[in-house]
């Protein structure tokens, strides 16, 4: 062998070995948090879960309104006048100045003693609403806690994709090594030593792209939780997939009757049909018995005066209001036949989703399985390429082939446990309940 040729590999093998430096990893200053934890500041702090507890204090307060119209109504008044008047003084004929002042007070109350059922059918659909609400609200913290758990759990998918990343660096500095070695001994070629340090350099930019994708996905979750920072989420104790608590066809049965987006529209349509009652009682006659208490005296005191008081039975009845009543109950008929379909709807939609959902958790445990086996047998075709490229049976091509199918291996283990996580938390979310 020529001897520049052999000097030049040596070189080369000098380089390789004086270039295996550490990757440069960045320091974070960042507090931590539990999925618990994480869950419940990202429920306080959503804008979403503000405005369904909104909606259901609007149900209360309509709930009560509604109640209140049961019990009769009171009233009190005052007045105080004070005013000048003249007077004719018939001994000295003249008009000589006076006042005449006012003073009184009152209590007046009514109570409807009759329209119909219209106030308890109102009252029931109050009821109704507030069940409702109840329900949007669950179904709502639910989804914040999806919401949440993907976020969090992207983030320490990122993490373990990060450690992939760093154990591809180990990985291609020992295949480095072996070049190394094998040049000393004049059994490799440059190109070998070349496409080994090549594929260290696309180690280290793959773990630098990493860590940017870590810290944005800890910065996401910082921002889910209400805080303007990076954070690092603490790793569940167990996170290896469980046996689900229902069968397949108790999960789809669930989705379809008890499932919080389905019990809302179940209430909503029970609701509007409560107000189609409501609006058929306005061809019942009102009743309404009022009843009131007055004073009156013309100086500041309670001594004297004069007292009244007065109590009255009323009848309405309308016999013709311009179709008003028709139209109102025609609406709340149209409203009702809406809820109903909306109610249809939502049971086929709830038990659609929860089939992907189930659907999407089978196929991700047994991705994890597939991806198990092809990790392992990744790893030990690395080892045997290796071996053979000792021996001189195989090229510094195949064991580069060899390493990236590992790392693309240990890769979709990750991605696949996590793909796992995330969609069981989606068949929660659809039904209402943790398992």
């Amino acid at each position: 062998m020529p001897h520049n040729l052999r000097a030049s590999r040596r070189s080369i093998a000098c380089f390789v070995v004086a270039l295996t430096f550490p990757v440069p990893t960045i320091a974070w200053a960042q507090q931590s948090i539990s999925l618990d934890d994480a869950i419940e500041r990202a429920v306080i702090r959503s804008p979403q879960m503000a405005s369904q507890q909104q909606q259901v204090d609007n149900a209360y307060l309509t709930q009560k309104t509604s109640w209140g119209r049961f019990l009769p109504t009171l009233s009190a008044s005052g007045s105080g006048s004070l005013r000048s008047s003249s007077t004719f003084n018939d001994v000295t004929g003249l008009l000589e100045p006076g006042s005449s002042d006012s003073y009184g007070a009152g209590l007046s109350g009514s109570w409807t003693v009759l329209e119909g059922t219209r106030r308890f059918q109102e009252y029931d659909a109050a009821k109704a609403d507030v069940r409702a609400a109840e329900a949007r609200y669950v179904d709502s913290r639910y989804q914040v806690a999806l919401q949440t758990k993907t976020v969090f759990f992207n983030a320490l998918r990122q993490q373990d994709l990060l450690e992939v990343s760093r154990q591809r660096i180990i990985q291609a500095q020992q295949n480095m090594e072996i070049v190394r070695r094998r040049t000393l001994l004049g059994e490799a070629t440059v190109s070998d030593s070349l496409r080994a340090r090549l594929d260290v350099v696309n180690a280290e930019q793959a773990v630098l792209q990493g860590e940017t994708a870590l810290r944005a996905s800890r910065f996401a979750l910082g921002r889910q939780v209400g805080i303007g920072q990076p954070v690092t989420p603490v790793r569940p104790d167990n996170l290896d997939p469980a046996m689900l608590p229902y069968t397949e066809s108790e999960i789809l049965e669930i989705a379809e009757m008890v499932s919080p987006a389905v019990i809302a529209a179940s209430e909503s349509t029970l609701s509007a049909g409560l107000g189609v009652s409501a609006a058929r009682t306005q061809y019942i006659p009102t009743m309404r018995l009022s009843s009131g208490y007055n004073w009156q005296n013309q100086t500041m005191s309670f001594d004297g005066g004069s007292t009244s008081w007065n109590m009255s039975l009323s009848m309405s009845y309308p016999i013709f209001n311009g179709f008003q009543r028709e139209a109102s109950i025609d609406r709340a008929q149209y409203a009702q036949r809406v809820a109903q379909l909306q109610e249809d709807d939502v049971r086929l939609g709830a038990r659609e989703e929860a089939d992907a959902a189930l659907q999407n958790l089978l196929t991700a445990e047994q991705a994890i399985v597939i991806a198990e086996d092809a990790a392992f047998v990744a790893a030990e075709d690395l080892r045997v390429v290796r071996a053979r490229y000792e021996v001189g049976a195989a090229t510094i091509l195949d064991i580069l082939v060899s390493q990236n199918a590992v790392t693309q291996a240990d890769a979709d283990v990750v991605t696949t446990r996590y793909d796992y996580i995330l969609a069981r938390a989606g068949l929660e979310a659809i039904l209402g309940r943790e398992m």
